[in-house]
């Protein structure tokens, strides 16, 4: 399986293989495990969960930087992959950061759902 490399790609696999409900309630899960307030909806537009999440890694990174290491260590997000992105611009890393996080959780849903 290749996994997506875009957010649009993410989405539009996620839509087709009927799983982006389940992406939603596994995203609202590891977050409520990292005591992150999420709660979206499993109807919210795809444009609208990217800024959301955007906003609130945006916001960890600046404020509650141990919240955000502990979510990212709770996603199993890689810390290789992590430390590879450049943090120059704190909005262009939390943007990056969110997609990685989204991917990890694709990743999760769609092992799941086939095995």
């Amino acid at each position: 399986m290749k996994f997506p490399t875009t957010f649009e790609n993410l989405v539009e696999e996620a839509k087709a293989y009927n799983l982006y409900p389940k992406l939603i309630a596994q995203l609202n899960k590891d977050f409520l495990y990292a005591n992150i307030s999420l709660d979206l909806s499993e109807a919210v537009l795809p444009t609208s969960l990217k800024l959301i999440l955007d906003e609130i890694i945006f916001e960890l990174i600046q404020e509650k930087f141990t919240e955000y290491l502990n979510l990212l260590y709770i996603i199993d997000v890689p810390e290789e992959v992590i430390k590879k992105l450049e943090g120059y611009d704190t909005l262009q890393l939390a943007k990056q950061v969110s997609f990685l996080i989204l991917k990890r959780e694709w990743q999760k849903v769609w092992f799941r759902n086939h095995y």
